[in-house]
This record gives C-alpha cells, sequence and structure tokens, in this order.
C-alpha cells in the first residue's frame, strides 16, 4: 500500500511511498488538515467539546457535540470522535 508523501501534499503529482517507510516527521504530519478530533470535555462544570487538528493542537471548543461535528465539516475537515 502507498500513499502521497506528507512534504508532497501541495505537489501537482506527489510521488507515493510506502506506508511501512514513514518517518516520524512525515507520520506526524499524516492528516493534519484533513482530520479534526471531536472530544468531550468538562468547561466551567458543563459538557464542551474540544476540536483538535490531527497532530493535538487545539483548534476550538463548541457548546454541543453536533455543532464540533458541523464546524470541522465546514472546514471540509473530517471529524472523529474520541472518548
Amino acid at each position: 500500500m502507498t500513499i502521497d508523501s506528507a512534504e508532497n501534499l501541495n505537489a501537482a503529482s506527489p510521488e507515493p511511498i510506502d506506508i511501512r517507510h514513514l518517518t516520524t516527521d512525515q507520520l506526524a504530519k499524516l492528516g493534519v488538515s484533513q482530520i479534526a478530533y471531536v472530544k468531550p470535555v468538562m468547561m466551567n462544570g458543563s459538557t464542551a467539546y474540544a476540536i483538535h487538528a490531527a497532530d493535538g493542537t487545539p483548534m476550538a471548543v463548541a457548546g454541543d457535540r453536533n455543532l464540533a461535528i458541523a464546524a470541522v465539516h465546514q472546514h471540509e475537515m473530517l471529524a472523529t470522535l474520541v472518548h
């Protein structure tokens, strides 16, 4: 199985690489601009939903799970729920 290398995401014709040979840096960048994680958190005594980039970078907090997912989709990303 091959995927496009993380360094070549913006290239016109990226060169495929074998995923078994990804570097740590390439693995860390994989999906960063396409996947966001949504997880429940406690904020001011009530449940809110934190949105994080694939690399763990906090992006936003929403008061409702559906709103958090909609915000992720609005930015053309895939939402993944984390418990």
